[in-house]
């Protein structure tokens, strides 16, 4: 019998070892905690790790151990009260701070030992020290954080999106250009085939693939328009690219620059080169007409003279009047050719004088006497009654509104309506006279001619080509600009812009006095 006892405590210390010496060989620190919460062991890691023997943490409570604390740790920050209740392993993250004040993270893992009823009997309790990587976690994050700062601080519009055009990435600059927001891309209410017309984005992803235009997976910058989410098209500058995984394409990215304020600034600098262009030309111009005008001045008298000497020789039954009247009236024809070239040199001087633009422009239109013309003509005023003062020659610009009424005429083939419409701009300085018909039109193509000498697209013999020329340098010369508006099929607005004439206190009165009589 009591060799048979002997035998049962060698086997009973021999499986103590063997499991004392698994609780050693465990890659981590460890403890073994009874259910109420009191340190049976500890494996050699665990006295590695924290400078100690087994004997000095045995019967210690781990609270005691780890925080001095007479009481147990809150269940939200120590598991091992679910562990006894679930009878499952459970895991908690602790921040610790060393004596030396320097941060520690420990990843705590509690393991149960169950007896043979199922219960509880101890608690394995291991500790992982993840400080390296919560670090590196850290780093990650402040990383990402200063990336999504960048993103969203960037005046371009950026977006990224997976395989399936799902936007992932939608900055500040992007949800203004497009109109759209990143919680609807992320919701799926958009992707990128919504931001371009259809089957553009296609094309790109296609140009994006093509090895000979960018290299595989990049796409130069290059013009394209964006649709925003009120379905207007946007010019943009945009740059793109894949994103890849090793070979395995996992999503795209752009870079968009709005290019509205850009191309209209173009579109400015363009007018005012064709302006000043055109202010060379005419000025040139200007300089030919007067010395052609002079050279043909003096033959052409000659030629009437002469001509009005043969016919008035001739008797009545003569074969040759119709001929010599023919150059007769081809030489008046030249004459009225002549006297445009001289008023085209502007060869008289400006006498300027305030005027209300309404009233220069009612007078204008008193001066065309032939009523006959407007017969058919339905004439629409949309005139402000704001104060438009400006300082120019009355004649000049009375000249100028009569030859755009007649060209309106023209345009219309004396049916239609004439539309005036004047109103002022006073942060500007300006004010404007818009003459709008409802003719045929200027075609493109003649666009850029329009105010050049001699160009008409009337029939032979019915206009010299001098009126909008002349029209153009009148306005240059009392410090204005004449534009086309705009133009259709529907009609053409002329657009005359003259500077605002800033009245002084004496003056206001008498202005406003004299504004109201007038208009």
């Amino acid at each position: 019998m009591e060799i048979m006892m002997k035998d049962s405590d060698a086997r009973l210390k021999e499986e103590m070892d063997w499991k004392e010496k698994v609780f050693d060989s465990l890659s981590l620190p460890g403890l073994i905690l009874s259910p109420d919460r009191k340190i049976v062991s500890a494996n050699r890691k665990f006295e590695k790790a924290f400078g100690i023997q087994k004997a000095e943490v045995i019967g210690k409570r781990c609270h005691d151990f780890f925080y001095h604390s007479t009481r147990p740790c809150p269940t939200d920050l120590c598991p091992l009260a679910k562990v006894l209740t679930d009878r499952e392993g459970h895991t908690v993250l602790r921040r610790v701070e060393c004596p030396d004040g320097r941060e520690k993270w420990e990843d705590r893992i509690f393991s149960p030992i169950l007896d043979d009823e199922g219960n509880v009997r101890y608690v394995i309790e291991s500790v992982r020290d993840v400080t390296n990587i919560k670090i590196l976690e850290r780093e990650l994050e402040g990383v990402r954080e200063f990336a999504e700062k960048v993103i969203e601080s960037s005046q371009s519009g950026i977006l990224a999106a997976d395989r399936r055009g799902r936007i992932v990435v939608m900055n500040r600059a992007a949800e203004e250009l497009t109109g759209f927001t990143l919680q609807q891309a992320l919701r799926g209410e958009i992707s990128v085939q919504n931001l371009y017309p259809p089957g553009r984005a296609y094309e790109i992803l296609r140009k994006l693939r093509d090895p000979k235009i960018g290299g595989a997976g990049k796409l130069p910058s290059m013009r394209a328009s964006m649709l925003n989410a009120q379905g207007e098209s946007i010019p943009v500058q945009v740059t793109a690219a894949i994103i890849y995984d090793g070979d395995r394409e996992v999503g795209t990215m752009g870079v968009f620059d709005d290019l509205r304020e850009q191309l209209a600034h173009e579109e400015r600098m363009n007018r005012m080169m064709v302006r000043i262009s055109q202010s060379e030309k005419m000025a040139s111009l200007g300089q030919l007409a007067a010395g052609v005008a002079h050279e043909i001045n003096n033959p052409l008298t000659g030629i009437l003279l002469y001509a009005n000497l043969v016919l008035e020789s001739l008797p009545e039954d003569s074969l040759l009047r119709d001929d010599v009247q023919f150059i007769i009236d081809d030489a008046n024809r030249c004459g009225v050719i002549v006297k445009n070239l001289l008023a085209y040199s502007r060869q008289t001087s400006q006498n300027r004088e305030v005027i209300h633009l309404n009233t220069l422009l009612e007078n204008s239109l008193s001066l065309i006497r032939d009523q006959k013309l407007f017969m058919n003509i339905q004439i629409v005023k949309e005139l402000s009654d704001e104060m438009m003062l400006v300082n120019a020659d009355k004649n000049q610009l009375g000249q100028v509104i009569i030859n755009l009424v007649m060209n309106a005429l023209d345009a219309m083939e004396r049916r239609g309506t004439l539309t005036f419409r004047t109103c002022r701009n006073k942060a500007e300085k300006k004010v404007y006279l818009e003459v709008s018909d409802t003719g045929c039109g200027i075609p493109r193509e003649n666009m850029s001619r329009v105010f050049d000498p001699f160009f008409t697209t009337k029939n032979l013999g019915k206009g010299t080509g001098l009126g909008l020329s002349m029209v153009y340098g009148i306005i240059k010369d009392n410090d204005g600009s004449i534009s086309i508006k705009e133009t259709s099929p529907a009609g053409t607005t002329f657009l005359v812009e003259l500077p605002l004439y800033q009245v002084t206190d004496d003056e206001d009165m008498f202005y406003n006095v004299e504004n109201t009589v007038l208009v």
